[in-house]
């Protein structure tokens, strides 16, 4: 058996912090240094504070080329720190909003996954039955033995569904195509499987996307209406929404860009911000802040959001299968220095996000870095400097 590493672009292990390049690439953006701001760091509540001075200079000289700006919250037992900086915008060049709204990503999935161990805690579900059992008209029989918790933890061997590009001139070409899960699912499951149930690790959307279906087809509601309903509404994250079909970032958002090389050799910041995510559906379509972001992920390790027995789930890795990070939703990444950490972090178009924490809350991280190369093969090195800053002495 081998350990599969997920799908390009969807998520970054903490691990290749440490090895990144943090040096600027030629053709730096040319906008005024002055338009960048970095927020003073509140108050510390314990002796072992966040470093500021390394969170500041995490955050200093944006915009630059891999990002045109950064929302961070640091939080937990031993102190806070919040800062933002960068751009709204790059026409404008006004300080970035640090209350603003962004596409979180695939961060998206560990909502689906609560929602979908709460059912498992009511008793609406048995992690450990076949899928198809709930879904029979849309699993086909290639796919009986995959359970809900594999697909929970990306061990079901469903393949991807096919796409509508291989690079991003194909993909900004079709950013408001509207995408069907049904058909999602269909076009996936007409494959053969990748492995065997159980057997192999291999982190894809699709078995969120399969997720969103089990939990309507459950609660006879949809998938919008019951995530809002047993944890947006519940939290009082009354700036996270789930777009739908709407291409747009309702409410205030700074922009978002990539970088795309022009054949004169220049680079142009091509402004992506408006761009349809129904193919994230379940796995992907959620918009939030970091304020709303940080309560999720607090209440959710308290055991707030889930059952403590069903929260066991997303800090346990599955058995047998060499190499696997992911949990029911989470990712477990253990820092150099031996802190272990739980995180998830999600990509779209000029917007990276990440949530992570220790198991027992002493230190959290919320970030949006609007990176000019989301869907990139590296961790952004902004990205990367924040994580350096918040965890690793």
């Amino acid at each position: 058996m081998r350990m599969r590493t997920h799908h390009p672009a969807r998520t970054t292990a903490l691990a290749t912090v440490l090895t990144l390049s943090l040096a600027l690439p030629a053709g730096v953006l040319a906008t005024p240094a002055s338009a960048a701001s970095v927020s003073t760091p509140a108050t510390a509540r314990s002796t072992s504070t966040p470093d500021a001075e390394a969170l500041r200079a995490a955050l200093a000289g944006l915009p630059d080329a891999d990002a045109t700006a950064a929302l961070v919250r640091v939080g937990g037992t031993g102190g806070v720190w919040r800062g933002s900086a960068g751009v709204h915008d790059l026409v404008s060049g006004r300080a970035a909003d640090p209350d603003a709204r962004f596409r979180t990503g695939s961060t998206t999935k560990v909502v689906t996954a609560a929602v979908v161990l709460q059912l498992a805690a009511e008793g609406e579900l048995d992690l450990g039955r076949p899928a198809r059992q709930y879904l029979p008209d849309l699993i086909p029989g290639a796919y009986g033995h995959v359970t809900v918790r594999q697909l929970l933890n990306h061990t079901s061997g469903i393949p991807a569904a096919d796409g509508t590009g291989t690079n991003f001139e194909e993909w900004y070409a079709h950013r408001l195509d509207l995408h069907s899960p049904r058909e999602t699912v269909a076009s996936a499951t007409a494959k053969k499987p990748e492995f065997a149930p159980g057997t192999e690790q291999h982190y894809l959307n699709i078995n969120y996307t399969v997720l969103g279906l089990l939990i309507e087809r459950i609660t006879g509601h949809s998938y919008e209406r019951e995530t809002a309903r047993r944890i947006l509404a519940p939290l009082g994250m009354r700036n996270t929404y789930f777009p739908g079909a709407d291409p747009d970032i309702r409410g205030p958002h700074n922009h978002g860009y990539q970088a795309v090389a022009r054949a004169d050799g220049t680079t142009e910041y091509r402004d992506v911000t408006v761009w349809g995510t129904t193919d994230g559906w379940a796995a992907g379509n959620m918009i939030s802040t970091t304020v709303d972001l940080e309560r999720f992920l607090t209440a959710l390790f308290r055991g707030r959001v889930v059952p403590r027995p069903q929260l066991k789930e997303m800090f346990t890795l599955p058995a047998g299968v060499p190499g696997a990070t992911m949990s029911a939703g989470l990712q477990r990444y253990v820092t150099p220095d031996g802190t272990e950490l739980w995180l998830k972090s999600g990509g779209r178009w000029g917007y990276n996000t990440v949530i992570a924490a220790t198991r027992d809350l002493s230190r959290t991280l919320v970030y949006s870095v609007n990176s000019t190369d989301a869907k990139g093969q590296g961790m952004n090195p902004v990205a990367a400097r924040i994580v350096q800053a918040a965890f690793i002495p």
